[in-house]
């Protein structure tokens, strides 16, 4: 039996029954992942939520300054012309973060006649999902998001004092309740916002870092909505810790002698029936899951840019620091980039284990879904699974740092089933800006640029 989804309330019957709301902001993610948009007054909503907005196409081509690409098709060339901005499914959900009672209007773009915009990246994840529909396959998938609470006021991050002991405790503290309760009631707080904006927040833990928690999103049969929870998680997580004093960071590696901050995705595919197609009744799981994994494996090397999009992003991937480094695949092993979890058959899936927490949520998840479904399109066979850590093993490697990196994915033809051209030169052109002006920054600078940003 299909899974059915709840049906979602429409932004003007929200904004009827929340009248204390005074503004909106109308938001949509760039390829970086950063929320542009505008704020409405709450008297101009009705007209906004109907006709949606405008601004350039070039405003999701920005790069991690907020600056233009320089010498973009979008922008004196083609004289920067406008897209529309139209409302998601989401529809309106509110800012716990804010003071004052505010809602966001998640939008995404289209051209005047009503196609998708080619280089939106929650259309470039619709545009996967849609071959999913097309064979009558939907992906179920869930996130694990790391991340730092970081006192960022001095020369050096510290964990902030905590309001129950006065205390800083700058040590790992691998899933110690103690760590749970000193910040109690920024994690309830975090909770309940999570609860207000419909995020499926599950379980958290105390990771192995000072100060870094992961928590689990509930697995669902939407990948748009799983992009979405895990976007507006870190717009809320961040927001939030400084409305309690500190920051939180989901940048990939924020202190150089602890552990970074990761971005985990279990996912497993059901048929029309609601079947899970990698269940074969035992453990090994069926060629369905063996064509996936092998998929996710060839599409690795240029889905590293997606991966780890960032200059500080390769700071994580250090051997034995619970980074993988290597394109492998094993049951139950924690060192490789693709893992199978042990589960009961009907539960048979795929941890996708390389991302950093600094990555696009929507490049994240068509790039995963994207690879896994071109290997059950082409009967791809993976190699054996490895047994033991694949750290000390001769494995193909992932891409070492971003400028080869950025080479791997202009040059994969893996990418280039799964992203639009369009799409793929605007990040190759943000990432090769990016990459130009950072080498003038000191590591300090790239630090501040990066820690509460992505």
């Amino acid at each position: 039996m299909t899974q059915t989804l709840p049906p979602r309330q429409s932004p003007k019957d929200w904004l009827a029954e929340h009248p204390e709301i005074k503004s909106i902001r109308m938001v949509a993610s760039d390829l970086n992942g950063q929320a542009r948009g505008k704020r409405v007054a709450r008297r101009y909503a009705a007209k906004a939520i109907e006709e949606g907005t405008r601004f350039p196409y070039s405003v999701l081509n920005l790069d991690i300054w907020g600056e233009d690409i320089d010498d973009s098709p979008l922008v004196f060339e083609a004289g920067d012309p406008d897209g529309i901005l139209k409302p998601t499914e989401r529809g309106l959900i509110p800012v716990p973060w804010l003071e004052a009672p505010t809602a966001i209007l998640p939008i995404w773009m289209f051209h005047e006649d009503g196609r998708p915009y080619g280089g939106d990246p929650r259309h470039a994840l619709a545009t996967v999902i849609d071959r999913y529909t097309a064979h009558g396959l939907t992906p179920v998938v869930a996130t694990e998001m790391e991340f730092y609470i970081i006192d960022d006021r001095g020369r050096e991050l510290r964990v902030p004092v905590s309001p129950v002991s006065g205390k800083r405790r700058q040590q790992a503290e691998i899933l110690a309740i103690r760590a749970l309760d000193a910040f109690d009631v920024f994690l309830t707080a975090l909770y309940d916002a999570c609860e207000a904006m419909d995020i499926p927040a599950d379980t958290m833990i105390s990771e192995a870092g000072p100060g870094q928690f992961e928590i689990n999103m509930e697995h669902q049969p939407d990948a748009l909505k799983a992009a979405d929870d895990a976007w507006l998680f870190k717009l809320l997580t961040r927001g939030l810790a400084r409305s309690h004093g500190f920051a939180a960071s989901f940048m990939a590696k924020p202190y150089p002698d602890y552990a970074g901050n990761g971005l985990h995705t279990h996912f497993s595919i059901l048929d029309r029936d609601g079947n899970n197609i990698f269940d074969n009744g035992g453990p090994e799981g069926s060629p369905a899951l063996h064509h996936a994994i092998a998929g996710c494996l060839a599409a690795l090397p240029g889905s590293m840019l997606v991966l780890a999009p960032h200059a500080s992003s390769y700071d994580r991937f250090v051997p034995g620091a619970h980074a993988p480094t290597a394109a492998a695949w094993a049951y139950e092993n924690r060192t490789t980039a693709v893992r199978v979890p042990s589960s009961a058959p009907g539960a048979r899936r795929i941890e996708h284990r390389v991302a950093g927490g600094d990555i696009n949520p929507y490049l994240f998840l068509a790039a995963i879904l994207g690879a896994a479904l071109d290997g059950i399109e082409q009967g791809q066979m993976p190699p054996a699974p490895v047994t033991g850590s694949a750290y000390g093993m001769d494995l193909p490697q992932l891409p070492r740092t971003w400028a080869d990196a950025i080479a791997a994915f202009d040059a994969s033809p893996e990418i280039a089933r799964i992203f639009t051209p369009e799409l793929r030169a605007n990040f190759l052109a943000t990432k090769r800006q990016e990459l130009h002006y950072m080498a003038d920054l000191t590591p300090e600078e790239q630090q501040d640029l990066y820690l509460d940003t992505v």
